[in-house]
């Protein structure tokens, strides 16, 4: 005997996807999608072939959730911190700047330090896999 698929969804993913269509349904009679912005263009998807597809997930929900690297956000912070310092006229306030500028460069350097290169992580995978591999 072969194992069917069921046409319709059962249980709770089914109530589920249906609730789900009912409310699209009524939301498309309402009208409630005519005025979305983009309406008529092209939808932009973002290419992840390059990534591995076990992380392509969780790199498109960080993104959306404009969440970064440690290290990204740093260097996001201090290109901040530096248009403000060009435009701020008290003195006062341009040392609090570029203490602050200081402290985030520090904590850069410290990040980019403890993170392994590239050429770190291969050579200790082959050690891995090389130890695994002996018998």
């Amino acid at each position: 005997m072969a194992f069917r698929r069921p046409t319709q969804p059962t249980g709770a993913v089914g109530f589920i996807e249906r609730l789900a269509e009912q409310r699209i349904q009524e939301a498309q009679r309402k009208g409630e999608f005519d005025d979305l912005a983009g309406k008529g263009k092209p939808l932009e998807l973002e290419d992840y072939s390059q990534l591995p597809e076990d992380l392509r997930m969780a790199y498109h929900v960080l993104k959306n959730a404009h969440v970064l690297p440690p290290e990204a956000e740093l260097m996001k912070d201090i290109r901040i911190l530096e248009d403000l310092l060009k435009h701020v006229e008290d003195e006062g306030e341009r040392k609090s700047l570029a203490k602050s500028i200081q402290w985030k460069m520090i904590r850069l350097d410290m990040l980019k330090r403890r993170s392994m290169n590239l050429a770190s992580v291969r050579n200790y995978s082959h050690k891995i896999i090389a130890k695994l591999t002996r018998r």
